[in-house]
């Protein structure tokens, strides 16, 4: 019955194919960019190896790409205007699917809410066709070179409603160099240029070498030098899928998550899985509000993965989703850890802008790393308790502080080693190491931090978690499915001292706790991993609780800013620092210490140009 005419039968209409092609655009064509990305697409997918995309007003008023890939024949033009018409696939299989399109509605769906011309030219001579608001003018002879070229002029002028949706010129120019830029990254062995009217925002040659030696250099264009001077490589593989690409050290962080970069079968995508693991892998290496910066392709046999979820083909579904999240996380951390002694080169940058006076600006650069942090405070006797269990003394320091000023020699350290030799201490804070081509600053209280965190962390994977068991077990009502997920991991939450068993239908009991916590909302912590489980597949919110307890007990353990330490203390420490995983952040993702090579120092003094 009709709503508002209740005593009326509603009659049911065929929709004519202007207006099924009008809806059907509102999924593939969201905006400007979206055209690009599909025209884009469609160049790589005919073996282009140059594509020029040309833009005006934001690609409102103009969008043209242009390819020198196979072309088409004007046999093929009116049947590339009609919806599901395509030469990706053949139908057999859906998920065999090795192009980026396969569902034949970019172009119909283009022509439906703009004005569209097509010129292309495969092996006889050039043809051309023209669609307008949906209406097909026939095919007509047209100079051409080889390959495609593609016009699109006023985009949603047949449907105007949705250009009031639309953001600025400028907003909508970004987003089309973002995806531009985007599928450059993909595809290294092409050259991409886009311009507006006469100025070029992007320009990206096709790279020689390798897949690593062009991925490296595409990215350097793509990303920036300092992307790639600060990023290590990641490459790995399990059960049939391969992780390769760069991701940044932890020190060379983002403001926002502008610097992901993902990739499936060379597919750009954005997808919550892949995110979520991305944010895991750097998990206690960067401070708070910071996003990692990276560019990791995933290749897997196109069976084990599903690109046909939602229109915009901007998301995947894995066939085993635990299992890539779980080579993502673990390679990130591996190689991440493997990397520890490494400081990205923008904090010594950073660092050399704060020696000189800079009039215009009130911060010094190296501000964005002195963030507020506010660990999960236990109660003092669990860090008493804890700390005196778990955390032997620092081997090489004195039980004392010491207060009396000596002089350092010449052979009381290595200058060969990685971090050097110390030379002094000033301000009772900071360490001054001699190397063999310049010299290191460490903030010796960050520094045995992450030491004393680290043997925190080691002590309690090879010892496990204490757990303490509840006099009366807390009762947590969950949705059936959310409990039964609560359950699955079970073990895994046991391990870090929680230990959980059903209590009939969607009940949960939580016998015990870990002992680190003291007190503990078991209900809030519970319902908020059920919800992490929901959401991601995972959840790592138990064993961030332990890790904060765990950074906040080596806060207070660890040699305090204003002690005054010897040079075989000094020494023990950057001793340690080079055999210690992650030494080169803090607990809370700050930089431990700073290179300045010599060439900066006299740099510095005028001594070199």
């Amino acid at each position: 019955m009709n709503a508002q005419h209740p005593h009326i039968r509603p009659v049911i209409r065929q929709l004519d194919d202007s207006v099924a092609n009008r809806i059907a655009a509102g999924e593939v064509v969201e905006r400007p960019a979206s055209a690009v990305k599909e025209l884009v697409e469609n160049a790589i997918d005919a073996g282009a190896g140059r594509i020029d995309v040309t833009i005006s007003q934001g690609g409102k008023a103009l969008i043209r790409v242009s390819d020198d890939g196979c072309g088409m024949s004007a046999e093929d033009l009116p049947l590339a205007m009609s919806r599901h018409a395509t030469s990706k696939i053949d139908g057999s299989d859906l998920l065999a699917i090795r192009s980026f399109g396969f569902r034949g509605e970019a172009l119909p769906s283009l022509g439906a809410v703009g004005r569209l011309t097509i010129t292309s030219r495969a092996e006889a001579d050039g043809a051309e066709i023209r669609v307008t608001g949906g209406r097909i003018e026939p095919v007509r002879p047209a100079a051409s070179n080889r390959g495609t070229t593609v016009e699109l002029r006023d985009l949603f002028f047949a449907t105007p409603a949705r250009l009031k949706f639309l953001r600025s010129e400028r907003a909508e120019t970004q987003a089309i160099a973002e995806v531009v830029r985007r599928l450059a990254m993909a595809e290294p062995s092409i050259s991409f240029t886009l311009s507006e009217e006469d100025r070029v925002i992007l320009r990206a040659d096709a790279e020689q070498g390798d897949l690593f030696d062009a991925l490296h250099a595409r990215l350097s264009r793509i990303m920036g030098r300092d992307f790639i001077d600060n990023a290590v490589r990641i490459e790995a593989e399990r059960d049939g899928v391969r992780l390769s690409g760069f991701a940044a050290l932890p020190t060379y962080s983002r403001g926002a998550a502008v610097a992901q970069h993902l990739f499936v079968n060379t597919r750009p995508v954005r997808d919550k899985l892949l995110t979520g693991a991305l944010r895991a892998g750097y998990f206690d290496v960067l401070p708070s509000g910071r996003h990692p910066a990276a560019a990791l392709f995933i290749d897997c046999d196109p069976q084990l993965v599903d690109v046909n979820v939602h229109p915009a083909k901007a998301e995947v579904r894995f066939r085993d989703p635990a299992a890539v999240r779980g080579l993502v996380v673990a390679t990130l951390r591996h190689r991440l850890a493997g990397e520890s002694r490494r400081a990205s080169d923008t904090v010594g940058a950073a660092t050399l802008a704060a020696f000189r006076a800079d009039p215009v600006s009130d911060q010094p650069p190296v501000a964005r790393y002195q963030m507020e942090y506010r660990p999960t405070s236990p109660s003092r006797a669990a860090i008493r308790a804890a700390h005196d269990a778990q955390a032997p003394a620092f081997d090489g320091f004195a039980d004392a502080p010491s207060a009396r000023f000596e002089e350092i020699g010449e052979g009381d350290g290595p200058v060969d080693a990685p971090l050097g030799a110390a030379r002094a201490q000033i301000h009772e804070n900071y360490i001054v190491a001699q190397t063999a081509d310049g010299m290191i600053l460490v903030d010796q209280h960050a520094a045995h931090e992450r030491l004393v965190y680290e043997r925190l962390k080691r002590l309690a994977a090879e010892n496990g978690i204490a757990a303490q068991a509840l006099l009366i077990p807390e009762i947590v009502e969950l949705p059936e499915d959310d409990a039964a997920r609560i359950l699955s991991i079970r073990d895994a939450l046991a391990d870090l001292g929680l230990t959980v068993e059903p209590f009939g239908g969607g009940a949960i009991a939580v016998r015990e706790i870990p002992a680190l916590f003291g007190r503990l909302d078991a209900t809030a912590l519970i319902r908020d991993i059920a919800d992490d489980l929901a959401d991601q597949g995972s959840s790592d919110r138990l064993q961030a609780r332990v890790d904060a307890v765990l950074s906040s007990m080596a806060c207070h353990g660890s040699v305090r800013s204003g002690r005054r330490m010897t040079a075989a203390e000094m020494n023990a420490l950057l001793r340690e620092m080079e055999q210690t995983p992650r030494s080169g952040q803090c607990n809370h993702g700050r930089p431990t210490w700073v290179r300045l090579s010599l060439s900066d120092i006299e740099r510095l003094f005028g001594r070199k140009d």
